[in-house]
């Protein structure tokens, strides 16, 4: 079943989802002050990746009331590497006023030696950023314009099975990127032709064990943009799934979609050889080639993030309406993380 959300309020008066389903554009209004459990579960955050086949970034600011977070990754698919670098605070408590809705508003994450802004007048996105000492010493300096938002992007609200637990999310696919960033003295440039951003804006209650799989491309096709959004693992999808592909700035949406990470001989997942991603009807059915595994584990105790975010190159078939669309060698990524929050 794939329900379609109409407009109003998220939440209601009990803490708990008016409607379950997606839509092509944020139709519900996030209100926060409904929310009806311990707030230290609200969970809130704005990433944006930005990228091209050579190199990418990816930046996070995110409040998730307990502790925040800013973060910088440098991506370098040529060399096979990467930098992350985080700032965390201790007991935000909602005072880094990340916006209520994606279409307007700005987010200021300054702490001593991080300084992230998202900068959106309704028009256009800039992300401005500077690092101390982001690489063997390097400061990085990043000053990056998305714009020429397609007209569909991805949002769902999905509930968990867990009452007055709920995740509000949109996933903008193939804005256009240009500007730069620099990292000492070299300068990478993203051009509007070749290099596209995703936002990943969340806001919800979570519960404080799960797992989820995300994979996103966002790129361009024989001149015209392509990209698409497939992922799964938590709360309750029986209203919609959040996979859908994306062709010109128009959505295509899909029911399931499952990832086949290969495992060793001990049963372990084997991030880096080939994967399969495909639907439950066959007509998504990518091999996706590991380029490198952007891990990252924390273990305070009662608090703990596992999460192998891989990128690398999809090739294969993709659906668009009664089409099937050949990609070869596509750059994004694919990600499986475990969370206790």
């Amino acid at each position: 079943m794939q329900k379609k959300l109409q407009s109003g309020l998220l939440l209601g008066p009990d803490g708990n989802l008016l409607e379950a389903g997606y839509a092509t554009e944020l139709v519900k209004d996030y209100n926060p002050e409904n929310v009806r459990t311990s707030k230290m579960r609200l969970k809130e955050w704005d990433y944006y990746y930005i990228g091209n086949n050579d190199y990418g970034l990816a930046l996070t600011i995110a409040d998730n009331y307990y502790h925040g977070l800013g973060s910088i990754s440098f991506l370098d698919f040529a060399n096979k590497d990467y930098v992350t670098k985080s700032v965390l605070t201790i007991m935000p408590k909602g005072r880094t006023n990340l916006p209520r809705t994606s279409k307007i508003g700005d987010v200021h994450f300054r702490k001593k030696n991080l300084r992230l802004e998202f900068l959106n007048d309704g028009k256009t996105r800039r992300l401005i950023g500077n690092m101390k000492d982001f690489r063997k010493g390097e400061d990085i300096k990043i000053d990056v314009i998305l714009s020429d938002e397609p007209q569909d992007s991805m949002v769902i609200a999905t509930p968990f099975k867990k009452p007055k637990h709920f995740y509000y999310n949109q996933k903008i696919n193939c804005l256009r990127a240009e500007g730069s960033f620099k990292i000492g003295d070299r300068e990478y440039v993203f051009a509007p032709d070749s290099s596209f951003g995703v936002l990943d804006w969340g806001r919800g209650v979570w519960t404080y064990k799960n797992t989820w799989y995300w994979s996103s491309l966002s790129s361009v096709l024989e001149g015209v943009r392509i990209g698409f959004n497939f992922g799964y693992g938590f709360g309750d999808t029986s209203a919609a799934s959040e996979n859908m592909v994306f062709y010109d700035g128009k959505h295509y949406k899909l029911d399931d979609v499952r990832f086949e990470i290969p495992r060793d001989s001990r049963g372990r997942y084997d991030y880096l050889k080939t994967w399969k991603i495909l639907s439950g009807d066959g007509r998504v059915n990518l091999d996706f080639e590991p380029v490198f595994d952007r891990y990252d584990n924390i273990n305070a105790l009662i608090i703990a993030s596992e999460q192998h975010q891989v990128f690398g190159k999809f090739s294969g078939t993709l659906p668009f309406e009664d089409r099937l669309l050949e990609i070869n060698g596509l750059v994004g990524f694919a990600e499986r993380v475990s969370n206790r929050w």
